[in-house]
């Protein structure tokens, strides 16, 4: 049963670890904005995501961005998440509360 076992434990994922890595980073101000890289953890990789906002208390506006790319590691898939968001909000402005 051990040879069993260890073989399924390959191919389990440990969502603790998954949710430990996938950790909000840093937030970045940029023209107003407000940008925090959430990086998704998802299959060994990590996707491109991150909340948009602007304002302060009854004025805040959120934007949750999500994006297709997968990056292999955590440090990049940030690096990559806020230039993308960078040219979403250089791009939609305020539009992308829309």
């Amino acid at each position: 049963m051990g040879f069993l076992s260890s073989i399924t434990s390959l191919f389990s994922s440990n969502t603790s670890e998954a949710a430990t890595t996938a950790a909000e980073a840093a937030s970045v101000a940029y023209n107003g904005f407000i940008i925090t890289p959430a990086p998704i953890a998802e299959g060994g990789q990590f996707r491109v995501a991150a909340t948009i906002t602007k304002g302060e208390d009854d004025t805040l506006q959120t934007h949750q961005f999500i994006r297709s790319d997968l990056v292999g590691s955590r440090d990049e898939c940030i690096e990559i998440t806020i230039r993308k968001a960078k040219m979403t909000v250089d791009q939609l402005a305020d539009t992308l509360f829309n």
